[in-house]
C-alpha cells in the first residue's frame, strides 16, 4: 500500500511525456484553477462552523437531543447516539469528537461503539458536503438535495443500529 502513492506519480510522469504533455504548465494552470475556487467556496464554510458552534453552544442540540430521544428509541437507535446523529450532517469533528466520548465511556467494543462507529462511517456532514458540491452551482435551490440528503444519512443510521443489533 506504501507504494500506490508513488506509482500513481511515476505513471502521471510518465504519460505525460508520452502525450507530450507539458507537466509542470498543466500543474500551475491547475493551481490557478484552485484559487478562485477556494475563494469562492470560503463564505459558505464559514457559515457552516458558525452556525455548527452556534447549534452546540445555544443548547439547541441538547434540546433536540432531550425531544427526539423518545422517536430515537422507537426506530431502535439508542437514546445516547442521539447526539451523533444529530451532530454528524454539521461537523465531521464533531461527530469524531462524541465518537470518542462514547468509546470512552461505554468502551470500544460495546453494542454502542459499535453502532456508533457504522452511523460514524456510513452517514456524512451534509452542509458541508452540499456547500462544496453547489459552490459553482448555477441554480443553488439546494432544500430537495439537503432534505434527501438528511433523510439518508438518517436511514443509514438505522440500518447501522440494525446491523450492529443482528451482529
Amino acid at each position: 500500500m506504501q507504494y500506490v502513492i508513488p506509482i500513481l506519480f511515476a505513471f502521471i510522469f510518465i504519460f505525460a511525456i508520452i502525450k507530450k504533455i507539458p507537466l509542470y504548465d498543466s500543474f500551475v494552470e491547475g493551481a490557478k484553477g484552485a484559487i478562485p475556487f477556494a475563494l469562492g467556496i470560503f463564505p459558505y464554510l464559514a457559515c457552516i462552523f458558525i452556525l455548527n458552534y452556534l447549534f452546540e453552544e445555544s443548547g439547541i442540540s441538547a434540546f433536540l437531543v432531550k425531544l427526539l430521544s423518545p422517536v430515537f428509541s422507537f426506530l431502535q437507535i439508542p437514546k445516547e447516539l442521539c447526539s451523533l446523529v444529530l451532530i454528524k450532517p454539521f461537523s465531521g469533528s464533531g461527530a469524531l469528537g462524541t465518537l470518542s466520548e462514547i468509546y470512552t465511556t461505554y468502551g470500544v467494543d460495546s453494542y454502542l461503539s459499535r453502532c456508533a462507529s457504522v452511523i460514524y462511517g456510513s452517514s456524512e456532514t451534509v452542509f458541508y458536503i452540499s456547500s462544496v458540491y453547489f459552490v459553482n452551482a448555477k441554480k443553488r435551490n439546494l432544500t430537495k438535495p439537503i432534505i434527501i440528503s438528511l433523510f439518508a444519512s438518517f436511514c443509514s443510521c438505522c440500518f447501522a443500529c440494525l446491523i450492529c443489533k443482528i451482529m
